[in-house]
């Protein structure tokens, strides 16, 4: 069950979130509550990322900074190619 939370938005911004809840026929809440749970869901990711690179730095697991150079390079490279 979900609970109502009370949200400040700046003018506009609540102008472009009513334009986008009637366009897609949606309200305003259940826009602003995907926003939040997107938000949150991405954001606690990066925090879990984050700690298990802290704690791989911890243990002293690190990756030699020319193996990741190259790597990345051949990424760019890929990616360059595929848009050709």
């Amino acid at each position: 069950m979900s609970e109502p939370v009370t949200l400040r938005l700046e003018p506009d911004l609540r102008k472009r979130l009513d334009k986008l809840a009637k366009a897609t026929e949606r309200s305003r809440a259940a826009l602003a509550a995907e926003a939040v749970r997107q938000f949150v869901e991405l954001n606690e990711w990066q925090i879990a990322a984050i700690e298990e690179g802290v704690r791989e730095a911890d243990k002293g697991l690190f990756i030699d900074h020319s193996q990741l150079k190259t790597k990345w390079e051949k990424k760019l490279a890929t990616a360059l190619d595929a848009t050709r």
